[in-house]
C-alpha cells in the first residue's frame, strides 16, 4: 500500500545569492556582507545549522525558533499517522 504524506506548503524563492564559504582550522567561517545585513546580522547574531547528511542547512536566528515553527505546522493527524506507521503496522512497532 503507497501512503501520502500531506506537507504543508512553502515557499520557494529565488536564490539571490550564493556561493562558497571558507571554514577555518578552527571551524569559523564568514557570511558575506549582503548575507548579514539581510539576515539583520550587521552586529552579529545567533544562526542555526541543520545537518541534513549531504547538505547543511543554515537559518538565521538560531535553531529553536525553527524547531518551534516546524512542530507548530505538523497537525494532530499527522502525529498520529506517524505513530500508526503510516499505515504499515510493521512500522508501527519499530
Amino acid at each position: 500500500m503507497t501512503r501520502q504524506i500531506s506537507i504543508a506548503p512553502c515557499k520557494i524563492i529565488h536564490m539571490t545569492n550564493s556561493g562558497d564559504l571558507r571554514v577555518s582550522s578552527r571551524g569559523q567561517m564568514s557570511l558575506p556582507s549582503a548575507a548579514r545585513h539581510r539576515w539583520g546580522l550587521d552586529v552579529g547574531g545567533d544562526i542555526g545549522f541543520i545537518d541534513m547528511g549531504e547538505v547543511i542547512v543554515i537559518v538565521p536566528g538560531g535553531i529553536h525558533p525553527l524547531r518551534s515553527a516546524l512542530l507548530a505546522s505538523v497537525t494532530d493527524d499527522d502525529w498520529n499517522d506517524v505513530r500508526s506507521g503510516l499505515g504499515d503496522a510493521e512500522l508501527a512497532n519499530e
